[in-house]
């Protein structure tokens, strides 16, 4: 079944929510408050079917004040009934609701004369042309102008049947799946339940969530669309979800949902807007509100380019919270209670850009010139751009986003790790191994050790550096191992000898291992090879899983710890220290050490001779 979302939009007591009920017999104001007023004061939702094709409806607040609510609402618009009194006409909030659908890309409208009955017949036409005319500047695909009266059922019959006829273009599915909370409350054994509309990609009850306000995953134990269970949700769907996992005190309207590891957070993103005119023009450095999806945030906006007023450009917004949003998702600027400007989000995350790196970022994104958006990225990320954001930076899947990367000139794709690096970066790595074999020949290294040392190139960026060193000469490759091409004895003996004098050297307290590797300069793996040789030899004592001790220092230590027995009459920790002051992981390896000699008993820590 397909489904589409229509929205009111209008001023207040122009008759939205009696249409509604009209048309399906749904009271959508359902709150208290909203009965003894007679207005909308929140969001409400309900819905109607027919030959396959179901209409979910979002009846938004038309009082001035709750404008933040319409906004909520119109982001998940797909079409909207414009519903204007023909006996009161344009009012203001009309006309804020236009402004708003405008900004935020509404384009599908049906235009509804309400309240027909209580104008003369003769001057119906011409307060309908009235209308149209003023609503013409706002360039709406108008597919049709009703005049209804809820007490002509004839007219909503028409209104309905033209609902249900209305061509409307199905949403792009995206990347992935994403969906603002715009109501959060629990039921008794049931638990947490959210609803929302279902954006980006489809939703089944198999899928893991992810609430990327409180980093905290959920699990879907009931989805409900249009009052049914169902064991999927399509884009543009109004959903209800049951979640297992999150209390419903932790989730908030606003909050965002979405699959682990698809977005991350940022309290500053760069936009494109456009105000509503040279009086509402955006200035710099000045706090905003600022409308995305169902969520408000507070937030300082600074120009890009100019200190001075305009009204449209490129700005950062710097927010008082982190804002989860995707390449291209639209947003809504108010000041105090009057909506000023729209943005479109060109970059989603933080980059540590130059002020010229990101105007010429932002100029190509706006383009959707994403090779040339990926060219200075690369200046700012020299140590490497995961293509995984392309998701939430360009919208790309990561196939388009590694067909884009593979157009541009002098980088380096790491396909498998989906990464991209500007080829100049190589040369960091090159003269990194140049180093480290010229100040020690018998350095033997593997990719994975030197990844050690640079943790932000990938296996395949090294490797493609430590290639051309051996191609240049330099390094010769033994198995997965490589060697300094100068060096003709056998490596494995001078690095056994080494290991050997370290320690010797370093008596009772030995260094561990992998720092033992990594001051010689030697794969761990290897390392680990030749440190149980030397073991097999008896050379080298494993004491435990990581103090090696020579075996002349542990007979000498042993000896030692006896000698102090026959003097104290017996050995613990205390007594220990005070021979060796050495932290207590040495001190209780010894002493367990020492357990292992049929001469030695231990009773509560003390260790005394068998036959003392």
């Amino acid at each position: 079944m397909s489904s589409y979302i229509i929205g009111t939009c209008g001023h207040v007591d122009h008759g939205k929510t009696a249409i509604i009920k009209a048309i399906n017999g749904y009271e959508g104001d359902t709150l208290k408050e909203e009965k003894d007023r007679g207005i909308t004061i929140d969001l409400s939702f309900s819905n109607i079917s027919q030959d396959g094709k179901n209409i979910a409806f979002i009846d938004v607040p038309g009082h001035e004040k709750l404008v933040k609510n319409m906004i909520s609402g119109a982001f998940g618009f797909d079409s909207v009934m414009i519903v204007v009194s023909a006996a009161e006409g344009i009012k203001p909030q009309t006309v804020e609701h236009l402004e708003i659908l405008k900004l935020l890309g509404v384009k599908d409208a049906i235009l509804v004369i309400s309240k027909k009955d209580l104008v003369p017949k003769d001057e119906l036409n011409t307060k309908i042309l009235e209308i149209q005319t003023f609503i013409t500047k706002y360039k709406f695909n108008i597919q049709g102008v009703l005049p209804v009266s809820i007490y002509d059922e004839a007219s909503i019959d028409r209104l309905k049947r033209k609902l249900f006829s209305l061509k409307l273009k199905d949403k792009e599915e995206q990347n992935f799946f994403r969906m603002y909370i715009d109501r959060t409350f629990s039921i008794k054994g049931k638990g947490s339940i959210v609803t929302g509309t279902v954006l980006g990609q489809a939703l089944t009850l198999r899928d893991k969530l992810f609430i990327c306000d409180i980093n905290k995953a959920a699990k879907i134990k009931n989805i409900q669309v249009h009052d049914q269970d169902v064991e999927s949700a399509n884009i543009s769907n109004r959903v209800a979800m049951n979640l297992a996992n999150v209390d419903s005190k932790e989730l908030k309207k606003g909050f965002l949902i979405s699959k682990k590891g698809y977005l991350r957070g940022f309290k500053t993103i760069d936009i494109a807007f456009s105000t509503l005119g040279e009086e509402n023009m955006l200035h710099h450095n000045k706090n905003y509100i600022i409308y995305i999806g169902s969520r408000r945030v507070e937030a300082k906006i600074n120009l890009i380019g100019t200190d001075y007023p305009i009204p449209e450009g490129f700005a950062t917004i710097k927010a008082s919270s982190d804002i989860f949003s995707i390449y291209g998702e639209k947003l809504i600027i108010r000041d105090s209670n009057k909506t000023v400007a729209g943005g479109v989000v060109l970059n989603p995350i933080s980059d540590p850009l130059k002020k010229r790196q990101r105007l010429e970022l932002l100029n190509a994104l706006e383009e959707r010139d994403f090779a040339k958006a990926y060219i200075v990225l690369l200046e700012a990320h020299k140590k490497g751009l995961g293509l995984v954001s392309s998701a939430q930076r360009f919208a790309l899947s990561h196939e388009e986003a590694l067909n884009e990367a593979k157009a541009l000139e002098g980088c380096f794709i790491d396909e498998k790790a989906l990464i991209i690096y500007p080829l100049a970066s190589q040369i960091i790595i090159i003269d990194a191994i140049r180093a480290i074999y010229e100040k020690n020949p018998y350095a033997l290294l593997s990719v994975s050790s030197i990844k050690l040392r640079l943790v932000w190139a990938s296996d395949a960026f090294i490797q493609a550096a430590i290639d051309f060193l051996v191609e240049d000469g330099l390094l010769i490759k033994e198995k997965n191992l490589y060697k300094n091409s100068n060096v003709k004895e056998d490596i494995s003996d001078v690095l056994e000898s080494r290991i050997l004098k370290m320690l010797e050297d370093e008596d009772v307290a030995p260094t561990a291992p992998y720092n033992i590797y990594d001051s010689l300069d030697l794969d761990r793996k290897s390392g680990d090879d030749i440190l149980k040789a030397l073991c097999r030899r008896k050379e080298v004592v494993r004491i435990e899983h990581n103090i090696f001790m020579h075996a002349k220092s542990l007979t000498k230590l042993m000896t030692h710890m006896k000698e102090i027995i026959k003097l104290e009459g017996h050995i613990d920790l205390k007594i220990l220290k005070e021979h060796y002051p050495l932290s207590r992981k040495y001190l209780i390896a010894y002493l367990d050490y020492l357990d292992k000699f049929s001469d030695i008993m231990n009773e509560k820590g003390k260790r005394f001779f068998v036959h003392q």
